[in-house]
C-alpha cells in the first residue's frame, strides 16, 4: 500500500476548468442524481496541475457531474492522475476511481492525457481578465463506496479568472460524451487554496 496523507489534503493547485451542458440520458452511470434543467446536466472537467507548496504536487485531468446534495454538490465520473500516492489516497479515503494517465502541460494553457491505451483529451486555454478578490467555494463530492453514499466536504479558494477554451475529446475513449461539444463556460484560477476532506474531530 502506498502511503497518503490523512484527510484532509492541503493543496496548492492551478486549474483550468470548462463547464459543458450534455443531456441527461448521454451521461455516464452515477452514484447519485444528477441536477437537471430542460433534460440536461452540468458536466465540469478540469485539467489541474497541484504545485509542490501544497501538501501533494503531481497532474490530474477529471470530470464530474452536478447532482443534489446538501447545497453545492459533484460526483466525480471520471478521473486521472500521475501519481501514486493520489491515486492509492483518493480511491481509499474518498472513494475516488482514480487511474494512472501520462500528461503533458504546456505552459499551463495547453493540455494532454493518455493511457497506456489511448489519449484521453487535448485542451488550450486562453485566460481572460480575473477579479482581484478571493472566493471560496464549498461543494461536497459524492461517491459510491460499496453501495453506500459517501460525500466528502471540500474548500475551494481562488481569485475568479474567465477563459476560453478550444478541446478535442476522443470520441472512442471514457469522455467520449463529451465529443464533438463545445464548453459553455470556462475558467483558469491560479493558485487556487484547496482543503480535500473532513478536519480530525
Amino acid at each position: 500500500m502506498t502511503d497518503y496523507p490523512p484527510e484532509p489534503w492541503r493543496l496548492v493547485a492551478d486549474a483550468c476548468i470548462s463547464m459543458w451542458r450534455v443531456p441527461v440520458d448521454e451521461l455516464p452511470a452515477l452514484p447519485a442524481e444528477p441536477l437537471v434543467v430542460n433534460k440536461q446536466a452540468a458536466v465540469f472537467t478540469a485539467w489541474i496541475d497541484y504545485l509542490p507548496s501544497g501538501q501533494l504536487s503531481y497532474h490530474e485531468l477529471l470530470s464530474c457531474v452536478a447532482v443534489r446534495g446538501r447545497g453545492l454538490a459533484a460526483s466525480i465520473t471520471d478521473i486521472w492522475v500521475d501519481s501514486e500516492v493520489s491515486l492509492a489516497g483518493g480511491r481509499e479515503l474518498w472513494a475516488i476511481p482514480k487511474e494512472f494517465a501520462a500528461f503533458t502541460f504546456t505552459g499551463g494553457r495547453t493540455f494532454t492525457a493518455a493511457t497506456s491505451d489511448d489519449w484521453i483529451a487535448t485542451a488550450a486555454f486562453t485566460p481572460r481578465l480575473g477579479l482581484p478578490i478571493t472566493v471560496p467555494i464549498r461543494f461536497e463530492i459524492a461517491q459510491d463506496r460499496g453501495g453506500s453514499p459517501l460525500r466528502t466536504p471540500v474548500e475551494w479558494r481562488s481569485k475568479p479568472r474567465a477563459a476560453a477554451a478550444d478541446w478535442s475529446v476522443n470520441p472512442a475513449g471514457p469522455l467520449g460524451f463529451l465529443a464533438g461539444k463545445r464548453p459553455v463556460a470556462s475558467a483558469a484560477p491560479r493558485a487556487a487554496k484547496l482543503r480535500f476532506g473532513s478536519c480530525p474531530r
